[in-house]
């Protein structure tokens, strides 16, 4: 899909902002366009009324011309809305790429509090099993226990366009800072989530106390199996028989998890894909005199690994040579989450500003996001070590 940009001009004239911006979020989220096909002089000279002397005012060799003076009545709406979300979508592309693997595992849950307290559920008695006519039915309400979420905090930056920017069509340049901001405010997001993954950081309160999301102890809960190096499915096994053993803090019932995901250390992603993978396994006891071949029990699995995650878990003092033997299995949807106040958001300052006068920034673009990484119920992810 080429871009037209007297096309682009007489659709907006004709269906308007709204329609004419969700047309291109709509190419740029299906590839059809891409931020770097956009110049932002074309846009500029397209989409702003007598657009060519209006770029030309911007000509920083125009001596005794302010900036202010040129603008003054010139209506720039079409342009900030369409460069806009141009840049929003290089911000986006750069915020949410694949190798930001904890931002895809965890689940994100809108909030508008920041941290909040959410109760468990609690059941009525085991023994009222059966309704009996004419009798009313029981409740289900919310109990005691609860889990408190850590408070949310905002993140963001600027991205400015100068008038050289404009006039010179540096686009390349301001899409470059744009992506700058997106991977930087990911890469922030991605480590806070990975560093309550792997158990750097310790957020899960329930009552009112605090515990280690990952426990070896076995009180309240076991989720870590040392010494369980990836090798073969015995070794899966193994850390599945910690779920077994998990219970519902609320109501002293096995918590029905079944692991769904693995995140192993870039060392071990072909042992793992062997693993995992595998067609067929073969199993002998000790000392039997034949061997048993069967399907592979653990094709359901989906295999990610992380080089972020490694390094995060040898900057918190692990050896990196027992550092690469760690791996995670589990459902990391219902062990953790990001509460999000709100997603990355794009925004515009009108023009005028103080900004435009002292530094030559004509256009600037703030991009933000507000959250914060939370452990859920960490029964549901157990760790294993090498």
């Amino acid at each position: 899909m080429s871009l037209n940009y007297r096309e682009l001009k007489r659709r907006y004239d004709m269906d308007g902002p709204e329609k004419t911006v969700q047309h291109l979020r709509e190419a740029l989220k299906k590839r059809e366009l891409a931020p770097e096909d956009f110049s932002l002089r074309d846009l500029a000279e397209a989409l702003t009324p007598a657009g060519r002397q209006w770029v030309a005012s911007l000509d920083p060799r125009r001596g005794g011309v302010s900036v202010m003076e040129s603008t003054e009545g010139v209506d720039v709406t079409a342009f900030l809305n369409v460069a806009g979300q141009v840049i929003y979508a290089k911000i986006l592309d750069a915020y949410t790429q694949e190798a930001f693997v904890a931002s895809r595992l965890v689940q994100t849950i809108p909030t508008r509090l920041d941290g909040e307290k959410i109760p468990g559920v609690t059941r009525v008695a085991d023994e009222i099993d059966v309704v009996e006519p004419g009798m009313p039915f029981p409740h289900l309400g919310f109990g005691e226990t609860y889990i408190e979420t850590p408070g949310t905090a905002k993140r963001g930056f600027i991205v400015p366009v100068t008038k050289e920017a404009i006039f010179f069509d540096r686009t390349h340049l301001v899409l470059s800072r744009a992506a700058e901001v997106g991977e930087i405010l990911g890469l922030n997001k991605e480590k806070r989530l990975l560093d309550l993954v792997i158990g750097v950081t310790n957020n899960y309160k329930q009552n009112g106390v605090t515990y280690n999301t990952y426990n070896a102890t076995g009180t309240p809960w076991k989720n870590v199996l040392a010494a369980n190096e990836l090798v073969d499915w015995t070794d899966v096994d193994a850390a599945e028989q910690l779920f077994a053993e998990m219970l519902d803090p609320s109501t002293g019932e096995p918590v029905l998890v079944r692991g769904t995901t693995v995140l192993v250390m870039p060392a071990y992603r072909h042992a793992a894909h062997r693993v995992f993978n595998a067609a067929e396994i073969t199993y002998a006891g000790g000392g039997a005199a034949t061997a048993t071949t069967a399907a592979n029990p653990l094709g359901n699995y989906r295999v990610l690994e992380s080089r972020l995650a490694y390094r995060r878990i040898v900057a918190s003092g692990v050896a990196a040579a027992d550092a690469k033997k760690w791996w995670f299995i589990g459902d990391f949807r219902k062990a953790f989450a990001y509460m999000e106040n709100w997603p990355i958001t794009v925004t515009q300052a009108p023009l005028g500003s103080e900004a435009e006068f002292a530094s030559d920034v004509v256009l600037r673009f703030k991009a933000s996001e507000r959250g914060a990484a939370a452990v859920i119920n960490p029964r549901y992810v157990v760790k294993c070590t090498g």
